[in-house]
């Protein structure tokens, strides 16, 4: 089964060890059932880095009917009057990045335990063969891995990935670089690590200009709902 719409928010955090069982708990029983029940999000999950090592330790997905679900009035309204608890979780935030997702290749297939998000900057004349590229050969290169059963890619809207911080005068940074995200979903967080280095090294990306080497991390399920 494909991803639940052709929109998705990633966003990228974490907490001090401190704060990990107040930040889990306010995942668990307050952020995700709420984000889900909003007009255009259909599912959400969290995942914990698979290596201790791994920063920012935290992942969460949020699947939406399209990207333009995250900059409807209602969203922006939210994001400016959050919950007691979410102000007071959010403000401990050490590490804090979100990704407003297009869709541009959807091969997934349920969903696995473990998933490997891998992050780039291509060169934006490219895209359109970067996606062709993704779509014919190595997302179904990856997805034929023995542990690995599905994957999707997209790329980052800015003038979504920016609504926010025009809304609420700059709380938000500008985010300037269309940067996509690669996502292999498996059963196995190594063989999805390993699929995600053999196939999107650094030197295949090169290709569509890529300058930098990709940003990789590997992660576990915690928890998700859907409605």
């Amino acid at each position: 089964m494909a991803l639940r719409g052709k929109g998705m928010l990633i966003v990228f955090n974490a907490v001090r060890p401190r704060h990990e069982r107040d930040f889990n708990e306010w995942y668990n029983r307050e952020h995700i059932d709420e984000r889900v029940s909003l007009p255009g999000f259909r599912r959400a999950r969290r995942y914990t880095a698979a290596d201790a090592r791994t920063d920012p330790r935290y992942l969460a997905t949020y699947e939406c009917d399209t990207v333009n679900a995250l900059a409807t009035r209602r969203y922006l309204k939210l994001l400016a009057n959050q919950t007691p608890w979410s102000q007071q979780v959010m403000a401990r935030f050490t590490h804090f990045q979100r990704l407003t997702l297009r869709i541009r290749v959807d091969l997934a297939n349920g969903f696995g335990g473990a998933i490997t998000c891998l992050r780039f900057v291509p060169d934006p004349g490219r895209a359109a063969r970067l996606a062709g590229w993704l779509r014919r050969e190595v997302l179904p290169a990856a997805i034929a891995q023995p542990g690995i059963v599905g994957a999707f890619a997209g790329e980052n809207d800015l003038d979504i990935a920016n609504a926010p911080g025009k809304a609420q005068g700059g709380t938000y940074p500008v985010v300037d670089a269309v940067e996509w995200a690669v996502v292999l979903e498996g059963t196995d967080a190594r063989a999805a690590s390993a699929a995600a280095r053999t196939l999107l090294s650094r030197r295949a990306l090169a290709a569509f200009g890529v300058k930098n080497a990709p940003v990789a991390g590997t992660y576990t399920l915690l928890f998700g709902n859907d409605r």
